[in-house]
């Protein structure tokens, strides 16, 4: 049987493969994602919905000045986990590559092709010394020709269209909400719905105007709009009162 040295070496360098053929790097990557605030992605028949932990730090903290959503162009949106900093990088990047598509190309660039983009530069921090893997993921979303679209980028660089996805540490208890309720079908208030549920169940806790930031891109205008807070508000009204009549039965 062939001698397989330790493991512990082969997290140093981002380009050496451990005898299992894992980048140990992007592996830790990968877990600064999963232990970073939940963020949750909807696609339904009007458009799509994001919706964000914020977990804001300090109760000193201007919540307005915390954010997770940033708009990209006018019909694309990202919602971010991880590492907040390589976030904002990788945030600008998809905002430069939009502007450069619709100047290059006169059209408004794909949620896809920006996926692609983005998934370019995170599997290029992959794969040379000196640089190390971008410790954040992306839920891009949007609508363009093909209608309402919902990407992920990993921090490995791959990415993956999905109908309802979620990020951060609530993800498996998201997933496992989406897998049960989610429809294609559904309207852009019953994905906010369902998204608000499911971030309730992920994070453990009381959803509030200061914790909860929401997005939508409507198909009607394809326009990029954060929830302002009074409707948040009554959505998350809203979630109490199923949960209430839940609790009921």
């Amino acid at each position: 049987m062939a001698f397989v040295p330790p493991a512990s070496g082969y997290d140093r360098a981002i380009t050496v493969f451990s005898p299992d053929g894992s980048l140990y790097q992007v592996q830790y990557a990968g877990e600064a994602v999963r232990r970073g605030a939940t963020a949750i992605g909807i696609k339904c028949k009007e458009g799509v919905v994001l919706c964000v932990d914020k977990r804001i730090p300090s109760r000193l903290v201007e919540p307005e000045s915390f954010e997770k959503i940033f708009q990209i162009d006018d019909h694309l949106a990202a919602a971010t986990s991880g590492i907040i900093a390589d976030a904002r990088i990788l945030v600008d990047k998809a905002r430069i590559e939009a502007q450069i598509h619709t100047l290059s190309y006169d059209e408004k660039m794909s949620v896809m092709m920006l996926a692609k983009k983005i998934g370019d530069l995170k599997q290029m921090h992959t794969q040379y010394g000196g640089l190390r893997p971008f410790g954040a993921s992306l839920i891009l979303a949007g609508i363009n020709s093909e209608g309402p679209q919902i990407f992920v980028t990993e921090p490995s660089g791959a990415y993956l269209e999905w109908k309802a996805t979620a990020i951060g540490a609530g993800r498996s208890v998201a997933m496992e909400i989406f897998e049960k309720e989610y429809s294609p079908d559904i309207s852009i208030e019953d994905a906010i719905i369902l998204a608000l549920r499911a971030l309730k169940k992920s994070i453990e806790g009381e959803l509030s105007k200061n914790n909860v930031e929401m997005a939508v891109i409507s198909l009607k205008d394809e326009k990029f709009k954060k929830i302002d807070e009074e409707k948040l508000n009554s959505y998350i009204e809203k979630v109490k009162d199923i949960k209430e009549e839940e609790d009921k039965e």
